[in-house]
């Protein structure tokens, strides 16, 4: 079966049958692609078009696309493992748990599994509500964490008031990110189940936290009553040169929230990783939550494999590599920019392009296109590009991505200044 042979007849049948506004809303914005072979940190359009992936879908590709050691270890899984039984005990679950456990902070114990880190931020909410008794939870201002039943309002209301979701104001509220007394004032009310912060928030751009603002933010928890929920679902897996973003800070979450990379692209899976208050209702009624494809005996093996590469010293030699070298690069053709190239926030391979134009990542983000690289703006801060190289790129690979970045970017300066005037 040739499943890219008609690139025409896939875009009307999106649009009849799937997402019309989505695939529309990408031809207006010049990204007119339907992806077809995929290798490495590189994919192509069915007409033939290559483009270097540096969005990698938010690190679902973190090892790249069809990672040959991923296919090999579901390939060997299929010989034992399907989906599995949610009901019973599996041995794939239970040696990913206990590797879950052995390399998260310290304090976290059990893994709950599921599907996406929609469903898993949800776990991570309810496991809060059980162990405190209460409903509220603090999330930040244009913070993102999925479009679930609770998950989607904990996010900017772009996502939720299309679908009613908004979420009562007594149990979910929102605070500007990096504003302790903010945080404090919400948090003293004594009414609070959970924090839940990005360890970077993503689709706000990557904004990085202030000194001790996210340490802080864990010491009022304990002093309040609340639980601290670390999502690392985009800034997890060495992404940020260590293997949960949140280990910068000193922070010991009492949940701790993984997905994307967890997958190796290749087979869905996603976790939420509890301390043993937070996890404490398996002790007294392990069927109080369900999910028939979370943890996946496949998806297990899959994650396995993932946290095994993603844990070599030579892959963490390399992140470093990547994300020194790149920076140099970025920084030389900023400076031949600096009037629209304004900034480069940073940590490990998180990075966020900063433009002095309210749309510039959008002229970037075509521009970038039409040169061979794919990145997207922050949908909730489009000055900001996410860029968002992989954790086993080599110097070729960088040189070539800084090479059509430079001319990317330059062009859509240009296209920026033509606009202005």
């Amino acid at each position: 079966m040739d499943f890219f042979a008609n690139k025409q007849a896939t875009l009307q049948k999106s649009i009849d049958w799937w997402n019309p506004g989505k695939t529309k809303q990408w031809q207006i914005d010049g990204v007119d692609v339907v992806i077809g072979k995929r290798e490495g940190y590189y994919f192509y359009d069915v007409d033939g078009k290559k483009l270097m992936n540096a969005h990698l879908n938010g690190g679902t590709y973190n090892l790249g696309h069809r990672n040959p050691e991923v296919i090999a270890a579901l390939v060997e899984g299929t010989n034992y493992f399907d989906i599995g039984n949610h009901h019973f005990p599996s041995t794939a679950r239970a040696q990913l748990a206990e590797k879950l456990a052995a390399c998260t902070p310290e304090g976290l114990t059990y893994s709950i599994f599921s599907s996406g880190g929609s469903e898993a931020i949800d776990v991570a909410l309810k496991c809060a509500r059980y162990a405190t008794k209460r409903k509220k939870t603090i999330s930040i201002k244009n913070g993102y964490h999925g479009h679930t039943g609770l998950a989607v309002s904990l996010g900017n209301e772009r996502y939720s008031k299309p679908f009613l979701s908004e979420g009562s104001p007594n149990e979910f509220v929102h605070v500007p990110f990096n504003d302790l007394a903010a945080m404090e004032r919400e948090l003293a009310k004594g009414d609070v189940a959970s924090v839940i912060i990005e360890t970077i928030p993503a689709t706000y751009g990557f904004p990085l936290p202030t000194a001790n603002y996210l340490a802080d933010v864990k010491s009022l928890c304990e002093r309040y009553g609340a639980l601290y929920i670390a999502d690392e679902v985009q800034t997890g897996l060495m992404r940020t040169g260590k293997l949960w973003g949140i280990e910068h800070y000193g922070v010991k979450p009492d949940i701790l929230v993984t997905a994307k990379g967890l997958s190796g692209g290749i087979y869905p899976i996603a976790a939420t990783v509890v301390n043993e208050r937070a996890g404490g209702w398996m002790k007294e009624d392990g069927l109080a939550h369900i999910s028939t494809f979370g943890g996946a005996e496949l998806g297990c093996v899959v994650a396995m494999k993932v946290l095994e590469i993603s844990q070599r010293p030579e892959v963490i030699k390399n992140v470093e590599y990547v994300a020194r070298y790149l920076r140099s690069g970025l920084e030389r053709i900023q400076q031949q920019c600096p009037d629209f190239f304004v900034g480069i926030r940073q940590l490990g391979v998180v990075m966020g392009l900063e433009f002095n134009h309210p749309d510039g990542a959008k002229y970037v983000m075509s521009s970038l296109y039409k040169h061979g690289v794919w990145a997207i703006y922050s949908m909730l801060d489009t000055r900001v590009l996410q860029f968002k190289p992989g954790l086993l790129c080599d110097k070729a690979y960088c040189d070539e991505l800084l090479e059509k970045c430079e001319a990317g970017i330059k062009e859509a300066a240009q296209l920026v200044k033509f606009a202005r005037y």
